[in-house]
């Protein structure tokens, strides 16, 4: 069976490789090929690796928002407003976690040894981001996290009742429109460094926002909120390949990066609203 999604064909390519390398020996196989003797002289064939399931996924992504929320609570309380070290912490996280959540991605890890600092340093990093939003916007923390994790809500059920599916046309849809509004918001903010701001972001906390940067932030949020359907997507065809149990991980740390980038853009569309 092949996803739509052609990460998870790969690893499914991977997992089927790993299944047929684990073959039984056979009743005469000497001892000390691998295989360790039973009390009764007959080799015993290496433990079956455990498929993943969605309690898999659903548990290892509830400890991975735990981790970050508790590194973003430590930060928020325990860092000083303003400072060097407040300054090094939030620079020194944004792109530590950048750079690992890109090796993560591409390398297809799943290694929680590497899985679960990305979920701290994107902590450390929220936990900042969201005390400067607080302090110029009191109570928009906890708007942001309402509509958070409502909209994930939301295209979970949509995803559950098959009104949203991850064809391949949808996933090549959400995939660039992904890449697009990634790559304009980057260009927004390098030509904003030079002095020029394309009008696409509004990089203040006062005054009044345009339509433009309003309309730009609306699109990102219908974007990202999109990718969930492409992580159920994943979740659903690595319990059907049959994925070893490591691979739950790496799903979890999927829906993990679509949910802290959802979050970002809410907290932003809010600022401006609230402007």
């Amino acid at each position: 069976m092949q996803s739509s999604n052609p990460v998870l064909n790969r690893l499914g390519q991977a997992a089927r490789q790993e299944r047929s390398q684990v073959q039984p020996p056979s009743f005469g196989a000497p001892a000390g090929y691998g295989y360790p003797q039973s009390g009764y002289g007959v080799p015993q064939p290496p433990a079956a690796t455990r498929a993943m399931t969605i309690d898999d996924v659903v548990v290892r992504t509830v400890a991975l928002l735990a981790v970050t929320g508790i590194f973003g609570a430590g930060a928020w309380i325990l860092l000083p407003d303003v400072g060097g070290i407040t300054a090094i912490a939030a620079i020194g996280s944004i792109i530590a976690g950048l750079v690992l959540g890109l090796v993560i991605s591409f390398g297809q890890i799943t290694n929680p040894a590497l899985i679960v600092p990305y979920a701290a340093l994107q902590g450390v990093a929220l936990g900042l981001v969201s005390r400067w939003y607080e302090h110029a916007f009191s109570g928009i923390v906890i708007q942001a996290v309402i509509g958070t994790f409502g909209i994930f809500a939301i295209m979970a059920v949509l995803y559950k009742l098959q009104i949203l599916r991850a064809t391949p046309r949808f996933t090549k849809m959400v995939i660039g429109a992904l890449i697009g509004v990634v790559v304009l918001s980057l260009a927004n903010y390098l030509f904003y460094l030079f002095g020029v701001n394309l009008g696409l972001r509004d990089y203040g906390t006062d005054g009044k926002v345009g339509w433009v940067p309003i309309v730009f932030s609306l699109v990102i949020i219908v974007v990202a909120a999109l990718t969930f359907v492409l992580d159920f997507d994943a979740v659903e065809q690595g319990v059907r390949f049959g994925l070893p149990e490591k691979y739950s991980w790496y799903c979890s740390f999927g829906i993990l990066v679509g949910l802290i980038f959802l979050y970002y853009e809410i907290l932003r569309m809010l600022s401006y609203l609230r402007r």
